[in-house]
């Protein structure tokens, strides 16, 4: 059974960093993609970032220069580090992981909430 546990998330405030991870388990992650993708109140759930175990990543137009998506395949762990955060950032961050061959993520974690605030 899949498991993807997230963890990093808390308060900063504007233009503070911080790193989420997403530590996997429960299968063989060599042919999926990881990505993260974030829900703030009222709006729906939007991508932030994906990468696969060859490293290749991509990211939404938002997180191109501040976020950076890696992973550690030795610890099965992907991480989101998030740089020069904003008001607007703010949301609950999701781990989700899908077969690199399909197009919709089959497994979510369960959420880490990250709030920029002054």
């Amino acid at each position: 059974q899949v498991q993807l546990v997230e963890s990093g998330g808390g308060m900063v405030q504007p233009g503070g960093s911080l790193r989420l991870s997403c530590a996997a388990s429960g299968r063989t992650f060599s042919n999926y993609r990881m990505g993260w993708y974030r829900q703030a109140p009222g709006k729906e759930r939007e991508f932030v970032a994906s990468i696969n175990w060859t490293g290749a990543s991509t990211y939404a137009d938002f997180a191109k220069g501040r976020f950076t998506i890696s992973r550690d395949i030795a610890k099965i762990t992907v991480y989101l580090q998030m740089n020069s955060l904003k008001p607007e950032d703010t949301a609950v961050y999701y781990c989700a992981a899908r077969p690199a061959a399909e197009y919709e993520y089959k497994h979510w974690g369960q959420g880490t909430q990250v709030t920029v605030s002054s």
